[in-house]
């Protein structure tokens, strides 16, 4: 049973990541799977915050809803056990006949956080927890450590050369070093669709002048903040003169 149940667990990671963190955020990405006699017969996942969780998605599916009374339901995280901007999924599992839950992580938010396994349980529906954990909770470690560790999580970026320069010593007045190409500066600009936030230093906008937006890739712009100790930014410099939000914390003063 652990064999069959970790098979289709690595489908239901496939599917937790389709949707992306720029898109699900703040919820987590979680994937579903229906399987019945040994067939999948649904699959779903969190596409966009506020919209139908994965076990939602995957449950509207099914053909036939006649069929969920003799499956499984694989679930990435569990399932929610209260009322948010959708209904909890663990109550629609329930009023749907579904026999048997496989959890792939517990959900750390206090909210849920092991309510909803109970909520399943006490209905007499069978649940297996911990299957892929440590996969199924590297699919969402922005949300794991909100709410396992109260902090944010982090992302340390610089560009390097292939010596292990960061950048050329110059005078002010010359050019920074290029040293991202075309390719990995449109990744870049994809990395910060996946973050709430992007900091910098006075020092990078005096010397870059950069506009930390994500132009090149399609999505969000994360809020900018820059750190000035001596409130020394360019009053023209792009942050402050493209019209676009941007939070400058005095640090030191």
């Amino acid at each position: 049973m652990m064999e069959i149940d970790t098979r289709y667990m690595k489908r239901a990671i496939e599917l937790a990541r389709h949707a992306g963190l720029a898109n699900t955020s703040p919820n987590p990405m979680v994937g579903a799977v229906i399987v019945r006699d040994g067939m999948i017969i649904g699959e779903g996942y969190h596409r966009r915050c506020g919209e139908g969780h994965a076990e939602v998605n995957a449950i509207a599916s099914v053909s036939d809803p006649e069929l969920l009374k003799d499956s499984t339901i694989y679930v990435t995280l569990e399932p929610c056990s209260h009322y948010g901007k959708t209904p909890p999924c663990s109550q629609l599992i329930i009023d749907k006949g579904l026999p048997r839950v496989v959890v792939g992580s517990l959900d750390p938010y206090e909210k849920v956080s092991g309510r909803g396994v109970k909520m399943l349980r006490d209905a007499g529906i069978e649940v297996t927890t911990g299957v892929l954990e440590e996969e199924c909770r590297a699919v969402n470690p922005v949300f794991m450590t909100a709410h396992s560790l109260r902090r944010p999580w982090v992302t340390l970026k610089w560009a390097q050369s292939a010596d292990g320069y960061i950048d050329r010593l110059r005078d002010p007045s010359q050019p920074p070093a290029q040293l991202s190409t075309p390719l990995t500066a449109t990744l870049m600009h994809r990395q910060r669709t996946m973050h709430d936030a992007i900091m910098a230093g006075s020092g990078t906008v005096i010397s870059d002048n950069p506009s930390l937006t994500s132009r090149l890739w399609p999505g969000r712009n994360p809020n900018r903040v820059i750190m000035s100790r001596h409130n020394s930014i360019p009053a023209d410099c792009l942050l402050l003169t493209d019209g676009l939000p941007v939070t400058v914390s005095r640090s030191g003063s």
